[in-house]
């Protein structure tokens, strides 16, 4: 009875179960659908009005949460490639005549450089996109992505040639 009384007085108590049991379906983890549903509210609580509309708000709460479910779909699977890839590329680097200080160096400089900077230059530099994929995948224009790109790995030089980290100089036969 009070369940009840309290789904009348909060319009998002239903809802919730609802979306609850898409994410379920969609997730098959209850953690994950938890995070998702908790996510899609906080969303509909952000937009006052929503809620006065049941009709408005169902919609826009399940497109919500399915957008969200995509969006962590593809960050999951861009870290288990940036994961792949940044093993591959540790292993070719070891035959390909780098030694452990360029790879330090290079990875500390690409720590360093902002959020928007690293994702584009991984995207292209790293996974090989061409600039149209990686529009796509951003959601911008292809002249967009050029000039980000131009961006970052000017700015990536910088943080190189900032670099405290340098390479100890090899003795020759005499010593010096």
């Amino acid at each position: 009875m009070l369940s009840r009384f309290l789904r009348r007085r909060d319009p998002t108590a239903r809802l919730s179960v609802e979306l609850k049991a898409y994410a379920l379906a969609m997730t098959r983890d209850p953690d994950i659908a938890e995070d998702l549903v908790q996510e899609t509210l906080a969303r509909m609580l952000e937009r006052p009005g929503l809620l006065e509309d049941s009709t408005m708000s169902k919609r826009y709460a399940f497109r919500t949460l399915h957008n969200l479910y995509i969006d962590n779909l593809r960050k999951n699977k861009v870290r288990q490639e940036y994961s792949a890839v940044q093993e591959r590329l540790s292993s070719e680097a070891d035959g390909a005549g780098f030694d452990a200080v360029d790879r330090l160096i290079v990875r500390n400089a690409f720590e360093l450089l902002t959020p928007e900077h690293r994702e584009i230059l991984f995207l292209i530099d790293v996974m090989g996109f061409k600039y149209a994929e990686a529009a796509e995948t951003l959601g911008v224009a292809k002249g967009t992505v050029m000039s980000r790109v131009s961006r970052a790995r000017a700015e990536m030089v910088r943080k190189l040639q900032e670099s405290p980290v340098r390479p100890l100089k090899r003795r020759g036969k005499n010593g010096n």
